[in-house]
């Protein structure tokens, strides 16, 4: 019998995440076929009980509708696709500033692995935004080349501000709220149409 794995300090979850992700790749390898690998087996090789990788992925799987949640409860006042767009990114920006534990598990712990049409169905406010950015482009009140290519460089934008705010929170920032609003004003300019 496997000895029990030590509870993992906190801000380790990500560890945990590779940890079983190797182990069932490792197993797949070893036996060849994906019916021949349990959650019974995966939690021995890493030293979990079977509960506990369901409770990793359905911890994951919360935040993500959580996030969904904020999100649409944000846009749900917007008078146009341009302020939901705002809205959408003042509340992933709150999201990740109130949960900096888990916003580093879903979004900053590098993710070896290619993620899967599955798990991007999850991320129900990822497809909101490229909805609300192609109302834009349909109402000429946003400019690009397509919809999921701005709202890629517009979650570039809000997840920079983030992650630097999460990982860097001894540095002298100006005033959160000037910033968070500088950056939703500039992220705006940089899709917005141009004058001919």
């Amino acid at each position: 019998m496997i000895a029990p794995r030590r509870r993992a300090r906190r801000g380790d979850g990500r560890l945990l995440r590779e940890e079983i992700i190797a182990a069932a790749e490792r197993l797949l390898l070893e036996r060849g076929s994906e019916e021949a690998v349990s959650i019974r087996a995966i939690a021995d090789a890493v030293g979990v009980t079977p509960p506990s990788i369901y409770l990793h992925f359905a911890v994951c799987d919360a935040r993500f509708d959580e996030l969904a949640r904020l999100s649409a409860e944000a846009a749900a006042g917007a008078t146009d696709p341009v302020d939901e767009i705002r809205r959408r990114g003042m509340a992933y920006i709150r999201f990740g500033l109130d949960n900096p534990e888990q916003y580093k598990v879903l979004f900053i712990e590098p993710q070896l692995n290619p993620v899967s049409t599955e798990e991007i169905a999850k991320w129900a406010c990822l497809q909101d935004m490229v909805d609300a950015v192609q109302r834009g482009i349909d109402q000429g009140l946003v400019e690009g080349p397509d919809a999921f290519v701005v709202t890629a460089g517009l979650w570039a934008y809000v997840h920079g501000l983030v992650s630097l705010l999460i990982t860097k929170p001894g540095l002298p920032w100006p005033p959160i709220e000037s910033l968070i609003d500088h950056v939703l004003d500039t992220a705006y300019v940089g899709i917005a149409p141009r004058a001919i």
